[in-house]
């Protein structure tokens, strides 16, 4: 009798907890798009784009994503995401020349800070509004 009676327990809260995910690619919102241009202003090494892949649970946006076509450019994975307050991107690029490269940029009481690790490198760099303020290597 135990086990039927944690067995529904289990089974309730679990359906308790679902939540309906869907994704919907679309063009950023302005707020997303405000924050994709803060920062291709002083790091232009991360694109700017319009078209976005929002993640949705129960209508709100938990998740956001840019895809690209790589064809004819240096990079063999180029992914972009936007997290759901729009005040951090998350950035991660593989390519030949500079290896794996990855990090993300806040804002900060309008500066723009921006943490980038290179593996190919061994190094860790901190940047606020495109100046480099500490850089070092591991």
């Amino acid at each position: 009798m135990k086990k039927y009676i944690l067995l529904f327990a289990i089974l309730f809260t679990t359906i308790s907890f679902a939540q309906t995910i869907s994704s919907k690619q679309e063009n950023a919102n302005v707020e997303q798009y405000a924050l994709l241009t803060k920062v291709n202003q002083y790091y232009p090494d991360i694109t700017l784009n319009k078209t976005i892949t929002n993640f949705y649970a129960d209508g709100k946006i938990i998740d956001s994503q840019q895809q690209f076509d790589l064809k004819g450019t240096k990079f063999t994975s180029y992914k972009l995401g936007i997290e759901p307050d729009n005040k951090k991107l998350l950035f991660e690029y593989v390519s030949e020349e500079t290896g794996k490269v990855y990090g993300d940029v806040s804002i900060f009481k309008g500066n723009v800070l921006r943490t980038t690790f290179s593996e190919k490198n061994n190094s860790i760099e901190v940047s606020l509004n495109g100046k480099s303020v500490y850089q070092n290597k591991i």
